[in-house]
Order: C-alpha cells, then sequence, then structure tokens
C-alpha cells in the first residue's frame, strides 16, 4: 500500500509518494505543514511522474486498482450535506485545512436525490442559515427545496468547498499505537489526526417491518422515492407514518386527486406552524429563555387547541406530556401542520388505525377493518447508518448511530473524533455542532503548529 500526501494552499501541503504502509513521523509532519515552498516543489515532482487530481487544493493520486493510502493534515469530514459543508466552512474561516469526502456524486445529495418537490423548510430562514453566510433577502421566510439547494451549492462556492465524490465508507477506525484515524472507502483509505461524522440523522431510509408487506401487488414507494401526486390522481393510497413527511405527503397528494388515508399507530403532537404570525419553534426558543418547559408546553397545547381544534376528536391522540418535554425525553418530534389539518377535518384525508397485516390488494387495521388500496407510500423516516462503519464504542451508540450525550454535550468524543448534525435540532444544531468543532480543531491545530515551528 503506497502513502499519498493531500495539502491544503492554507497549510501549503504537497504531495510525495511514499514506501510501503508508511506512515510520518512528528518531525516529517512538521516538515510538511511548515515548509510551503518545498511542498509546492514536492507536489510539482510528484506529478512529472504521476497524473494527480486536486481537490479543495488538496493533491491527490487516482486510484488504482490498489488502494491508496492518503495522508490528510487536517480533519477529514464525512459527509457533503449541510453539516459537513458547515463544517468546512467553519473550518476554512479559521484556516484549516481538511479533505470532505461524499458517497455520492453530489453534495446535499439527501436534499437532491431523496426528497419530494413541495418540501420546504419547516422553520423559518433566519434559523436555518449556515454559519457565516445568510439566506439572499428575497428568499421566503420558508424557504423551497429547490431554493434551499442553491443556497447549498452556493455556499460551497463561496468558501470554495471541493467535495471528493464517490467515496463510500467502509470502515473508520482508530488505530491507538499511531494516533490516527484511518478512514477506508471503496477507492481509498484516508489517514487524519481529528475525524468528524457529518452523515447526519436521515442517511438511510427505514423500512418497517410489517406482515404480508411483501404480499402487496399494488405499488409501494418509501419517501426517499416520491416526488409528488400527479401519478396517483383518482387513486386511493394509504400514507404509512405521520410525522411531518407523512403529513406533507398526504396532503400533496390529496391536493392532487388521490383518496388519501394516513395511518396514525401512536399518539402525537401537532402544533400550528405559526403562533400570533411568529413562528412556533422561534416562539418556543424565547419563551424558554424566561418560563420552565411544561409552562411554554401548556401555553403551545392552548394555542394549538385554538387554531387547530381538538385534534383527539380527527383520530390523533396526544400525549401525556407537552410536545417539548416529549422531544427532550424521547427525541420525538412534534409534527407542524402546514394545512393537512384542514383537510382532515373537511374528510379529504382520513385517518386510519395502526395496521395488523398487509393482503395482497389492500390492508387489515388492528381495529379488525380492512381497506382496499392501489398504492402504499412509507413515510416511515429515516436512520444514522454511523453504527455500520464507525469502529467506536464509546461516542456513538451502536444501536442507533447516534451520539450517546444528547445536545448540547453531542458533539464531541475521544480520540478527536467529533460529530455534526446529529443534535436533534435540525439545521440549527448543525451550525451550532460546526462552529464548536471547529474551534476546538483550530484550537488544537494552532497550538500544535505553533510548537512545530519553534522546533524547527
Amino acid at each position: 500500500m503506497s502513502m499519498v500526501i493531500a495539502g491544503d494552499d492554507c497549510g501549503g501541503y504537497g504531495g510525495t509518494e511514499h514506501g510501503s504502509d508508511t506512515i510520518f513521523s512528528s518531525s516529517q509532519k512538521a516538515s510538511f505543514i511548515i515548509n510551503l515552498a518545498q511542498k509546492k516543489e514536492n507536489a510539482k515532482s510528484y506529478s512529472n511522474h504521476n497524473t494527480v487530481i486536486k481537490v479543495n487544493g488538496m493533491i491527490f493520486e487516482p486510484m488504482n486498482s490498489e488502494l491508496k493510502r492518503v495522508w490528510v493534515p487536517g480533519p477529514v469530514i464525512i459527509g457533503a450535506g449541510p453539516s459537513g459543508l458547515a463544517a468546512a466552512a467553519c473550518l476554512k474561516k479559521m484556516e484549516v485545512p481538511f479533505l470532505i469526502i461524499e458517497r455520492e456524486n453530489c453534495l446535499a445529495s439527501l436534499w437532491k436525490l431523496k426528497t419530494y418537490d413541495r418540501l420546504k423548510l419547516h422553520l423559518p430562514k433566519k434559523i436555518c442559515k449556515l454559519p457565516h453566510f445568510p439566506f439572499p433577502k428575497e428568499f421566503p421566510s420558508y424557504v423551497e427545496k429547490q431554493q434551499f439547494i442553491s443556497y447549498l451549492e452556493a455556499y460551497a462556492e463561496h468558501f470554495s468547498i471541493e467535495p471528493l465524490f464517490g467515496q463510500e465508507v467502509e470502515r473508520a477506525k482508530y488505530d491507538i499505537t499511531m494516533g490516527l484515524w484511518q478512514v477506508q472507502t471503496n477507492e481509498s483509505e484516508f489517514v487524519c489526526r481529528w475525524l468528524i461524522v457529518a452523515t447526519g440523522e436521515n442517511a438511510e431510509p427505514v423500512l418497517p417491518q410489517i406482515d404480508g408487506l411483501t404480499d402487496f401487488r399494488g405499488k409501494i414507494l418509501h419517501t426517499s422515492e416520491y416526488k409528488n401526486g400527479a401519478d396517483f390522481k383518482g387513486s386511493k393510497v394509504l400514507v404509512v407514518g405521520c410525522g411531518n413527511s407523512g403529513m406533507e405527503v398526504g396532503l400533496d397528494l390529496c391536493n392532487n386527486g388521490a383518496q388519501v388515508s394516513v395511518v396514525v399507530r401512536d399518539k402525537l403532537h401537532m402544533l400550528p406552524r405559526e403562533v400570533l404570525g411568529q413562528s412556533t419553534f422561534a416562539l418556543s426558543l424565547w419563551l424558554l429563555k424566561w418560563f420552565p418547559v411544561r409552562l411554554v408546553d401548556r401555553f403551545l397545547l392552548l394555542c394549538s387547541r385554538l387554531i387547530l381544534g381538538d385534534t383527539c376528536q380527527m383520530g390523533i391522540e396526544r400525549p401525556e406530556i407537552g410536545p417539548l418535554e416529549l422531544k427532550n425525553v424521547a427525541g420525538k418530534t412534534p409534527v407542524l401542520d402546514v394545512g393537512t389539518i384542514s383537510e382532515i377535518k373537511s374528510g379529504r384525508i382520513k385517518i386510519v388505525d395502526g395496521i395488523k397485516r398487509f393482503t395482497s390488494r389492500g390492508v387489515e387495521f388492528v381495529d379488525g377493518r380492512s381497506d382496499e388500496f392501489e398504492s402504499i407510500i412509507l413515510a416511515t423516516g429515516y436512520r444514522s447508518n454511523v453504527a455500520s462503519w464507525l469502529m467506536e464504542g464509546n461516542f456513538f451508540n451502536r444501536e442507533d448511530g447516534n451520539p450517546k450525550k444528547p445536545f448540547p454535550d453531542n458533539w464531541k468524543g475521544k480520540n478527536g473524533v467529533y460529530s455534526v448534525g446529529f443534535s436533534g435540532l435540525g439545521l440549527l444544531g448543525a451550525s451550532i455542532d460546526a462552529q464548536r468543532v471547529a474551534e476546538d480543531i483550530a484550537s488544537q491545530w494552532n497550538s500544535e503548529l505553533k510548537h512545530l515551528r519553534l522546533g524547527v
């Protein structure tokens, strides 16, 4: 296995090739960090006998049939969605070099490839902006899907963030002997001091295990494959799942002329998206500065009753504890209504009980009723995939692939591993994580750089 060095203009590393399985000593690392002119000369010399590519100012040898090992002096960021881009931008502002890798062939792949057309940010843009880069003034308060994608592309361009695409992580392991992380992908192995996990809470679709699902002869789609309701006009569709996606897809189907039923198996909180002209989420954050969670919950439930009506009469029972407290103790996010409740009241969207089993033509419900459907939309959410490739048992849970400690202590583990985008607070949480992670790594980077300069 040969070694390639990755370099960034702000740190000034070039590329040169060393012997099999060689890891640099401290003095060798120092020379690559400090001696800019020599490193650029090394890169030039290296390119004389190997074709090279450049990403984020870093120089790489194109991968061939042999697995190549690449030394990355700064952190490796896994994931080029909003969380990874935010981490990269914050590191860029602090002049810390990095490499960001992404398994798909584009940035923001979840938004570009696996979201439905009518999707909007559920929270106002002032809460959802990423660090150091506001949304355009002309964007509406609740940013649309294509607008958000264009914002992310502009964000990457503004900070000169160039992910290395097509790099699916198979294993990331900390080598205690070397004191470095080894990140193995389908094409290469990256060796680094710091590892930032930014793949997020929504990396893989969750497919439910329900009796008879494979027997159903109609169309079955997960929301990751659903785009719009145009193809479902006039057909009977069952939406399995009643979170924000399920309720919004149900509304989209209804608006496109489908006969829609939504499965509500458990108790849940539905809240108006806005209260008194203000975002419910933003208003909650402000109230929590002055009042305890339970008192704010009472206020939210009162407003919900006045604006939406009694959801219990619609077949949607509320949990015993309030929406914010439930979010804190169980991680369950309340559903923000964007018009679905009105259609439920009108009868155009039906609420049905949990599913006992599927049949070839429909569903048997747990209350004993049966019905036939032409299509099933699985709005059963997503999950983290970190547990499948991160060989570390102290920071992330092996069960759900999320950090063991809740926000605000979710961002830092041991041995230089960090997380961005696992706070449960969406884009706001990702921005907070990114800034904390970048500040922590920058502090170490600058301290070690100063020490190495004094020693050379």
